[in-house]
């Protein structure tokens, strides 16, 4: 199953995931996400020059891209951005490596959003009575 990817327009949505949103960390890459309220969910992709040269940086780059494809389409909720960033390992890493740190990277973001979500809804009203 293909399916059409959006991608963050741009350096802004990138930040955006990073200062307001939740990060995971697994061996083959970095998994950060916010929310946005949009209808979509988007996806950021990224590999500095600690990942390699440009060679190995587009390689883990088209290999971030298809695990998004193929993986993060079936999970991705609406109204959040991802960011897939590469490390050093992800041109070598196994695919099925790569799949299951999506997987587990996944399962903590989203768990990581409701309960912060769940908190702040808690916290309404500051328990203080009016």
């Amino acid at each position: 199953m293909v399916t059409a990817l959006v991608s963050i327009p741009s350096r802004a949505g990138f930040l955006a995931a990073r200062d307001s949103g939740v990060k995971a960390v697994a061996a083959g890459f970095v998994l950060q996400a916010a929310l946005t309220g949009r209808d979509d969910w988007r996806l950021g992709l990224t590999a500095s020059k600690k990942t390699g040269n440009a060679v190995r940086r587009n390689r883990a780059r088209r290999r971030l891209r298809a695990l998004a494809r193929t993986e993060l389409a079936k999970r991705a909720r609406s109204g959040t951005d991802y960011v897939m960033i590469a490390r050093h390992g992800t041109a070598e890493r196994s695919w099925d490596d790569l799949v299951a740190d999506l997987h587990k990277s996944l399962g903590y973001l989203h768990h990581s959003i409701e309960r912060a979500g769940k908190g702040a809804i808690d916290q309404g009203s500051g328990g203080k009575p009016e």
